[in-house]
């Protein structure tokens, strides 16, 4: 890893006066952009255990009490893992519109599913003439066979054959947080009355959360591009992994993690790479080729005790996992790639990153989502531990 060389930043800061104006100011302190490849080759040695196959772009996974696991496709299907073992029917179909990076995305179980069997789902739907993405509440039978779709609670979530976001997670706080993409007009981002291009905070019955920054809004975070990975370093702060330009504004790659709080203003699309701008929250980690991420998590596990405390994120056309290890100022102390590359190497393209009530890390790859090899096994899902 290294800091911006002297001709990058100047060459970062041409770019920003082109679309910044004079709100930019410098190179972001901290903020490391990887100008060759994607990092340094991970050290801690790993074993990948696969889980089930099978699968068609896998696109999340939400674990239950007790250790099953739901787990969307994106055609359209809730599948159930039981047992560890792959439940041949799906526990619901869902009519989407699964076409671009739309579909069924992401699934999130509720707090307290012990009690209500409640989850949540983001998906790609038509719906009063036009597609949109809606965030839904469903509820899942005793036997966790079926589920019936409760209701929708959010509603109007811009939606375009690219950039839907679609990850969706509770926080401590017992809220419920929302990735959403720009659908492809990048000023949504920046539109305070638009769901499109933020991070959104909402109750379980789809309200606005009592504090958000802006009163009344569902908006937490806003400037997002399209985000599929996010996760808490602690009750206040988040790290969320955001794709960059990739063509969008005359620009390309330079896809990200930032380390943020309830307000920030992530830069898209005005704010680019490594640039300081003024109320702008810079970035941590910037790749100067196009990675872009797919989801992450805070790894606080012991089945691979050398990552714990790490940001583990999949990346989608780069290939790997990446570690990234935040100091307690919120910098990236190191960050390092694995499983980079096609099988039988590497894993391919890889969707969603949690971490199992078993301490491992579970990871989805999504090499049949058109834009990767895929395999007669078509996608997998995996677990990975220290050997």
């Amino acid at each position: 890893m290294r800091l911006p060389s002297t001709s990058a930043a100047v060459a970062l800061l041409s770019i920003a006066a082109a679309g910044c104006g004079s709100s930019v100011s410098a190179v972001a302190p901290g903020c490391i952009l990887v100008e060759d490849g994607w990092g340094p080759a991970g050290t801690t040695a790993i074993r990948v255990e696969r889980v089930a196959a099978g699968l068609e772009v896998p696109w999340a996974i939400a674990f239950l009490p007790g250790g099953d696991a739901l787990v969307t496709e994106r055609p359209g299907r809730i599948r159930l893992l039981r047992g560890g073992v792959l439940e041949a029917a799906p526990v619901a179909t869902v009519p989407v519109v699964a076409e671009g990076e739309g579909g069924l995305l992401g699934i999130a179980a509720d707090p307290g599913f012990a009690e209500n069997h409640r989850f949540y789902t983001y998906a790609t739907v038509e719906a009063g003439g036009r597609t949109v993405n809606q965030i839904s509440r469903w509820v899942l039978a005793d036997d966790r066979r079926s589920a019936s779709m409760d209701r929708v609670i959010v509603d109007g979530i811009p939606a375009g054959s690219t950039h839907d976001g679609g990850r969706i997670r509770f926080g401590p706080d017992g809220l419920l947080y929302a990735g959403a993409g720009d659908g492809r007009e990048s000023r949504r981002a920046q539109d305070h009355g638009s769901l499109g291009g933020k991070l959104l905070r909402v109750t379980t019955d789809g309200a606005p959360a009592d504090g958000n920054p802006f009163p009344g809004s569902a908006v937490f975070m806003l400037g997002v591009r399209n985000t599929q990975g996010f996760d808490f370093l602690d009750a206040q702060t988040l790290v969320v992994a955001d794709h960059g330009p990739s063509g969008d504004t005359g620009r390309s790659g330079h896809d990200e993690v930032n380390v943020a709080r309830a307000g920030a203003n992530l830069g898209w699309p005005d704010a680019y790479s490594c640039e300081a701008a003024q109320g702008v929250t810079s970035p941590v980690l910037v790749w100067s080729r196009a990675a872009p991420p797919g989801g992450g998590s805070l790894y606080r596990g012991d089945a691979v005790p050398a990552w714990k405390g790490s940001f583990l994120v999949g990346t989608l056309g780069a290939r790997h996992l990446h570690r990234i290890a935040l100091g307690e100022d919120g910098r990236v102390r190191e960050h390092e790639v694995y499983l980079e590359g096609d099988p039988p190497g590497g894993l391919g393209r890889l969707r969603d990153v949690q971490q199992g009530p078993d301490g491992a890390v579970w990871v989805t790859t999504s090499n049949c989502d058109g834009r990767g090899n895929c395999p007669p096994e078509k996608d997998e899902i995996v677990r990975i531990v220290a050997p």
